[in-house]
């Protein structure tokens, strides 16, 4: 059941449950959810269990979403356990169950921070701000709710399997509750499967079956950044690969394994 709301992606129903809007659509399915927005619960979720559970020093610097099957279009119950205990490194595993079905297994590595100032550095290109790019109508090539619920702008020069693109929502994340800019960054990135197609979806099915986040530094603000690449392989697999930005400059990269079939007519 879809509560009809239309300031965030989910509803608290009490225990750990969230109810998705109609703003969590999917882009392949009506009745389904995109990861993206499950995602981004997901890393609140997550952000909350570290934030009462972990020590303070620790941050997240990756999260690995596997998805065991489609997200239906209905309420959303979160539980987290720790795999890997420890002072300065830890492992956590959250669950999300839908329909009594375990959906989505989502492990988050937990690092201490610590000053490395002195040595930080990467070899990544700067992506130009928003306002350097043109408007992107990312809702006239993918259907569904999450993909309305967003904003965009992207550069001249894309071509299929290349492309760049900011995105970013006005929309919360779950009403009523404050989300920390890592779990708002997060739930835009699965997006990237869609800015740099190779071919259109109304031939082609390419959805992704995993989601691989790696951050060498926290984000921050409501802007994505997505310098994205994708492969299509021979034999039915491709590669989603981005290089993610917030305004400030690179964050780090995400992956994403497709599963490539041929839709067929009728």
């Amino acid at each position: 059941m879809v509560e009809p709301i239309e300031a965030a992606y989910f509803v608290p129903a009490g225990n750990d449950r969230y109810r998705p809007t109609e703003h969590t659509g999917g882009a392949w399915r009506d009745d389904e959810q995109h990861l993206a927005p499950v995602a981004g619960l997901m890393a609140h979720h997550m952000e909350r269990w570290r934030q009462a559970n972990a020590d303070p020093s620790l941050a997240f610097s990756r999260f690995a979403f596997e998805v065991l099957g489609q997200i239906p279009r209905d309420a959303v119950e979160l539980s987290t356990e720790v795999v890997r205990p420890g002072r300065t490194i830890e492992l956590i595993e959250t669950t999300a169950v839908i329909g009594g079905r375990a959906i989505i297994r989502a492990r988050g590595w937990l690092l201490q921070t610590c000053d490395t100032g002195p040595v930080a550095g990467d070899e990544f290109a700067p992506m130009p701000p928003p306002e350097e790019a043109i408007e992107y109508p990312i809702a006239e090539e993918w259907a569904g709710g999450f993909i309305c619920s967003l904003s965009g702008r992207h550069f001249d020069g894309a071509r299929p399997g290349r492309g760049r693109a900011w995105l970013t929502t006005d929309l919360a994340l779950v009403e009523g509750e404050e989300s920390t800019p890592l779990a708002d960054f997060l739930r835009l990135v699965d997006t990237a499967n869609g800015v740099a197609v190779r071919v259109g979806p109304s031939e082609w099915m390419f959805p992704n079956v995993d989601l691989t986040v790696h951050l060498f530094r926290q984000p921050s603000g409501r802007w994505v950044g997505l310098d994205t690449r994708v492969a299509f392989g021979p034999q039915g697999a491709g590669l989603t690969s981005s290089v993610l930005h917030d305004l400030q400059g690179p964050v780090g990269m995400v992956q994403q394994s497709l599963t490539v079939r041929r839709l067929v007519a009728g």
